[in-house]
C-alpha cells in the first residue's frame, strides 16, 4: 500500500489540519464525536483530508461506506448500491462528484432526501458551480484549506521523517498537499533510506517528470498565462496554454468558465458578442464533452484573443463595489424614490422627478463620483 494510505488516521484523534472544521466543538467534530446522520460535501484542494474526513465519520456511525469515483461511476453504481443488502446506514462517498452530470445528480436526490443513503461528496472544484442547487440544498457544504508547511511536518513525522530540515523541505515543495508530501518521502526513503538528505530529494525532484498539477502552483501559472496571452492578443500563445491544459486533464468547463469572465472582464463593450461566444462555448463543451470540445474552445480562444480589449466595464464595478464598502448605505435621492402610497408622495417620494434629468442620481454624499469612464485613455 502507498505510504498516504498506510497512515491514514482512522479517528479525529491523529488527524492533521482543518481545525476550523474538526476542532474540539466545530461542525465536523460535532458530527464525528456524536455520530449525527448527515450528507455533506467537502470541497478543497487534493491531499488536505477528503477521503480520510469520509472514512472517520463512516467509522464514528458505524456505517457501510461505499467509495466510487464518479469519473467511472454511473446510474447503475448506485443502484447496486442502494439494492444491497445491509442493516448498516449506507454511506457513498462519491469522489470528484462534480463529475456527475445533472441526470446523475438528480438521480440521488430521493435516496438523499428519505435516508436510504447519506452521501458525502468529494470536489476540489466550486459546488456553487457544480453541484445541483437541489443538491446542495440536501447538503452541508465544508471548505477545506489548503495545509500549512507545519502542519505537513507533521504528517511526515507521523510517517516517521524525523528530520526537520528534510520534513520543511518537502512540504513547502508540496503545496499544502499531503499526499504529494508523503510520495516524495517515500520514494525517498526507499531509495536512500539512512542517508537521505535535502540534496538527494533535490536529485530526486529533478529527475521526476512532472505533469500539469490541477490544483498545485502550476495549475494557476498556466491559466494565468492563458488569460495573459488573450489579452495580449496572442493567439498562438493562448492556443499552446489551451493544449496544456486539456493534455494535462484540466476539466473543459473551468477553462470554458474563466473565457466567459474573460469576455466581460477583457473585452467589454468593445465587441458585445464576445459574451455570447464565450457562452455558447461554455454551452458547447456541457453538451459535446471531450475530445471533440477541444475545437469548441480553440474556437473561442482564437476569436477572444482577437477581439479588441476594454476593461472599463470591469474597472467600473470594481470602484462602485469598493464605494459601497467604504460608504455603506447612503441614503437614496427622495425623487427617484418609488411612491407606491400616497403617504410616500407626501414625504417626497419621486416629486420632481424627471424622466431623462440630468442631475446626478447617486446618493448626495458622492453625486460627484465616477465609476464609468466614457473615454477608453
Amino acid at each position: 500500500m502507498p505510504l498516504a494510505d498506510t497512515i491514514r488516521p482512522l479517528t479525529l484523534d491523529t488527524f492533521i489540519g482543518q481545525k476550523h472544521l474538526v476542532g474540539e466543538g466545530k461542525p465536523l467534530y460535532v458530527c464525528i464525536t456524536q455520530q449525527l446522520p448527515q450528507s455533506f460535501i467537502l470541497w478543497g484542494p487534493p491531499g488536505v483530508g477528503k477521503t480520510t474526513l469520509a472514512r472517520i465519520y463512516s467509522n464514528a456511525i458505524d456505517g457501510k461506506l461505499y467509495e466510487v469515483s464518479a469519473v467511472r461511476a454511473g446510474k447503475k453504481d448506485i443502484e447496486a448500491i442502494i439494492k444491497d443488502d445491509t442493516e448498516q446506514q449506507k454511506i457513498l462517498f462519491l469522489d470528484e462528484i462534480h463529475r456527475f452530470n445533472k441526470a446523475q445528480q438528480d438521480y440521488l436526490l430521493p435516496f438523499v432526501e428519505d435516508g436510504t443513503l447519506i452521501l458525502i461528496g468529494a470536489t476540489t472544484e466550486n459546488p456553487s458551480f457544480e453541484i445541483i442547487s437541489a443538491l446542495q440544498s440536501r447538503c452541508i457544504i465544508y471548505t477545506l484549506n489548503t495545509l500549512t508547511v507545519e502542519e505537513l511536518q507533521a504528517i511526515l513525522v507521523q510517517a516517521g521523517l524525523q528530520d526537520i530540515s528534510i520534513s520543511q523541505y518537502i512540504a513547502k515543495y508540496s503545496n499544502g498537499d499531503a499526499r504529494k508530501a508523503l510520495g516524495i518521502y517515500e520514494r525517498a526513503n526507499s531509495m536512500y533510506s539512512d542517508t537521505l538528505s535535502i540534496e538527494k530529494i533535490e536529485d530526486i525532484l529533478k529527475d521526476t517528470n512532472l505533469r500539469y498539477d490541477r490544483s498545485g502552483e502550476e495549475h494557476y501559472d498556466i491559466i494565468s498565462a492563458f488569460i495573459k496571452s488573450m489579452r495580449a492578443s496572442q493567439v498562438d500563445a493562448a492556443l499552446y496554454y489551451l493544449a496544456r491544459m486539456l493534455e494535462g486533464g484540466e476539466d473543459p468547463k473551468f477553462i470554458a468558465r474563466r473565457m466567459v469572465i474573460f469576455a466581460s472582464e477583457d473585452i467589454g463593450i468593445a465587441l458585445p458578442t464576445a459574451l455570447v461566444v464565450a457562452n455558447e462555448v461554455f454551452r458547447a463543451v456541457e453538451v459535446v464533452g471531450l475530445p471533440e470540445a477541444s475545437i469548441n474552445l480553440a474556437h473561442g480562444v482564437v476569436y477572444l484573443s482577437q477581439a479588441p480589449k476594454d476593461r472599463r466595464v470591469y474597472e467600473g464595478i470594481k470602484q462602485a463595489q469598493k464605494e459601497v464598502k467604504q460608504s455603506g448605505n447612503l441614503s437614496v435621492p427622495l425623487n427617484i424614490r418609488n411612491a407606491p402610497t400616497n403617504m410616500m408622495k407626501d414625504l417626497g417620494y419621486g416629486k420632481e422627478y424627471e424622466l431623462y434629468d440630468t442631475k446626478s442620481y447617486l446618493p448626495q454624499e458622492i453625486s460627484k463620483k465616477i465609476f464609468w469612464k466614457k473615454s477608453r485613455k
